[in-house]
């Protein structure tokens, strides 16, 4: 079984004077809300085994604020799923080791919404520092995401 975590990054400081979207950081909402939705994820048994993430400043520091919650994640952060999608995950999911079961990816609006709604074949709001659960009895991520597979929305965890 595979278990993919879609996770938009928490609430950003559009204030914050960042030269660019990508060093812009989160408020302190943000940094409220992603502990939670960390905490929420492995209290129901969906710690991930890896993170899979943006290397924007906004989805570090969602990560940074949530990574207590998951001590055993490998990490990697990415500038391919820097204003990505799903056809960016299909190119990095070969390079996930076999007999990794959950990993969470971790990314900005639209496309981490079109990839839920996509994948699970429901149309799927994602606002900030939302995680939706699926789940596929493929044995990869890669088969998992393949075109044309729908993976089970399982649930979608939210801050509060």
């Amino acid at each position: 079984m595979i278990r993919l975590i879609v996770m938009r990054h928490a609430k950003s400081d559009w204030d914050a004077g960042a030269q660019t979207d990508h060093e812009r950081p989160l408020n302190d909402r943000g940094r409220s809300e992603a502990p939670q939705v960390g905490k929420k994820l492995a209290d129901l048994g969906f710690a991930p085994q890896l993170v899979l993430s943006s290397d924007a400043a906004r989805t570090r520091e969602t990560f940074a604020c949530m990574e207590r919650s998951f001590p055993q994640a490998r990490t990697r952060f990415d500038r391919e799923l820097y204003h990505a999608g799903l056809d960016e995950l299909r190119k990095l999911a070969p390079s996930v080791e076999e007999g990794t079961q959950t990993v969470l990816v971790l990314g900005h609006n639209p496309g981490w919404e079109e990839m839920a709604t996509e994948l699970s074949g429901e149309r799927i709001e994602m606002k900030t520092a939302h995680a939706v659960v699926l789940e596929s009895d493929a044995a990869t991520l890669g088969e998992a995401i393949e075109p044309r597979r729908r993976m089970r929305l399982v649930t979608i965890v939210k801050p509060k």
